[in-house]
Order: structure tokens, then sequence, then C-alpha cells
């Protein structure tokens, strides 16, 4: 399965950012993971590690591992358009995204594992494909048993108003996938030009 399993702090404290989970130790430690804290020199960072970083936080931040990540780029260099921005969209519009962008559960990897469950229907039927990549007009939604389970619908938020690639019915428990977001849509701190000049390498 494509999911990190260690401690969510330390992959927040070496990005300095909220990347799994919210974060809330970030101000309390925010140095790197490593010995000495602070107090140890930290050398800049240079050209490739920057890439690899940028990248690491990606696949991080979606829950991807390397060979899908790999041929989600590949995928995205194929499209037209803007390599980086084309790879945002793809990541966006996998299923698991979609159901965390739709408020249904509260993080990606909740998300993932409803899919990977069966709670969640894609045009009617069940989908228990994580990566799936959705298409505008995928309606995506709960099973029937799933929208009476109470741990499930405890879980559901509704979508922010700021996503407005999709929508989302409260009274059905359904949502719609619109269209691929455009790039200056999606809140993530992900610098996608970096991972296209790494994989152009």
């Amino acid at each position: 399965m494509a999911r990190y399993t260690g401690p969510k702090t330390k992959i927040s404290r070496i990005f300095g950012e909220p990347i799994l989970g919210n974060g809330k130790y970030l101000t309390k430690n925010s140095n790197p993971p490593g010995q000495h804290g602070a107090a140890r020199k930290r050398k800049s960072l240079g050209e490739y590690a920057l890439q690899l970083k940028e990248k690491q936080k990606a696949k991080y931040t979606y829950g991807v591992l390397e060979r899908q990540f790999r041929k989600t780029f590949e995928e995205a260099a194929r499209l037209k358009g803007v390599t980086g921005e084309n790879l945002i969209k793809l990541l966006e519009a996998r299923l698991d995204n979609t159901v965390f962008r739709l408020g249904i559960a509260p993080s990606r990897p909740a998300a993932r594992q409803l899919v990977s469950h069966k709670h969640i229907t894609l045009n009617g039927e069940v989908m228990n494909v994580p990566s799936y990549s959705c298409k505008p007009g995928d309606v995506i939604g709960l099973k029937d048993k799933s929208a009476n389970n109470s741990a499930v619908l405890s879980h559901i938020k509704g979508k922010n108003p700021k996503f407005s690639w999709i929508d989302w019915n409260e009274n059905e428990k359904k949502g719609t996938f619109i269209a691929y977001p455009e790039r200056e849509s999606v809140p993530e701190n992900i610098k996608e030009q970096l991972i296209v000049e790494l994989y152009s390498k």
C-alpha cells in the first residue's frame, strides 16, 4: 500500500510544514529531525537536493509511492500544457484525494481507507481503487450501507467552498468532479517546476 506509517510529526519537521496531520507540534519543535537539533550546522541545499525534497514533499502529501508517482509524471508529460501543472491536476484527480476534498474523510489516508474498504461509489458502482483518476462528470458517493454508518457519517464535514472544481450535495451525500483544477486553485505548497527539472535530468 502507498502509505507512510511512521511518525507524522517527523515528516512535518523535515519540510517545516504540516505535510501529514495538523502540524500542531511544529511551533513547539520546528527544527528538522536529527542529532543536536538547532545547534547542528546545516549546509544550504544544492540544486539536486532541493528538487528531490520537492518531489518527496509531493509524494508524502498525496500518499503516492515512487513508481506510481513516476507513472503519473509521465502521463502529465504526454498531456498538452505545462507538465508541472498537469502533474498537480492528475494528483488532485485521484479518487482518494477527491474523497478528501469533498469532506467525506478528514485526511487523505482516511479517504484512502474508505475507498479500499469499499465504502465509496463511483457513478453508482463500488470503487475500491484509490489511485483511480476521476474524469469531469464523475459522481462520487457513499455506498447505501455506508451512508447509514454513524462512524462514517461522523467524519463528513462537506467540501471547502474554495474548491470550485468539485460539488457536494449534502442531502444525497454525493459529490461531482466538475473539472480538473487550475494550479492557482490548489492550496498545496509544492513547487512542481522543481519536480519537472528533477525528472528531466
